[in-house]
């Protein structure tokens, strides 16, 4: 058998390097699959929410119970003591900017109409974020032009991706009223299931550990074009077992 020589060890070695350096690259630039390669899904993961409303609060608190470093985010943060209090020690209060800064995760949680100038203001930095969770529903109450363009765009997933370009979002929660939610977390039995659409497998992947961890449990029914079946009033709305999520989506084009 023939010795290899010197030269082609050494171009064989450098193959190697050059691919493993590549490979490093893509992955760094890449906060989804950087994050989710790195957790091993178990470490906590930073999260902020953009609103600390009711779904905010009630999520958020979950969240912090379930060990995560939580950043509740207001324009007046002075008055979230109460809610901070009641989440625990995890939990913080502070801007937008600031809750985004914090985050791994962010929850968007804000009334739809809000959205457009999140992403005017916020986009390049949500972009980053290796998870946004997309909690929101266009409503009469968000202005007929935004309805109008959830509606010409494909529903609100496909929407929220248009004001949040470059951002890796899943929705979720969005019709399961939050004084539920503290309720149903990790009900006895067969736990509820909670409906997800979103096109970045890293970004599901990381938002169906979020949920487990609260007890519920994930049902991926495709892709964000089928996030217009998670609005209140759809036939996903409310409280259902995984079964019955999964039986429901099938019918659902």
């Amino acid at each position: 058998m023939s010795t290899p020589r010197l030269s082609d060890l050494r171009r064989r070695d450098f193959l190697h390097f050059a691919g493993s350096t590549a490979a490093l690259l893509a992955l760094a630039a890449s906060p989804v699959a950087a994050l989710a390669q790195s957790q091993g899904g178990g470490a906590p993961l930073k999260i902020g929410t953009i609103g600390a409303g009711r779904e905010g609060g009630s999520l958020g608190t979950l969240f912090a119970k379930a060990g995560h470093p939580v950043m509740f985010s207001s324009r007046h943060p002075e008055q979230l003591k109460e809610l901070v209090d009641s989440a625990g020690p995890n939990a913080k209060a502070g801007t937008v900017k600031e809750a985004i800064d914090f985050a791994d995760v962010v929850l968007l949680v804000v009334p739809y109409g809000a959205v457009e100038q999140i992403g005017k203001d916020y986009g390049p930095a949500l972009a980053k974020k290796a998870l946004v969770m997309d909690v929101l529903n266009p409503t009469a109450r968000s202005g007929e032009v935004v309805v109008k363009m959830a509606e010409q765009l494909g529903g609100a997933g496909l929407a929220t991706a248009k004001l949040l370009p470059g951002a890796h979002i899943v929705r979720a929660f969005n019709a399961i009223g939050a004084t539920q939610l503290p309720q149903l977390a990790h009900r006895q039995g067969e736990p509820v299931g909670v409906p997800i659409a979103g096109d970045d497998k890293d970004a599901l992947a990381i938002a169906e550990r979020l949920i487990k961890e609260i007890g519920f449990e994930p049902v991926a029914v495709g892709g964000l074009a089928m996030g217009k079946y998670l609005n209140v009033g759809t036939p996903l709305a409310g409280v259902h077992t995984p079964d019955e999520i999964r039986k429901i989506a099938a019918t659902l084009k």
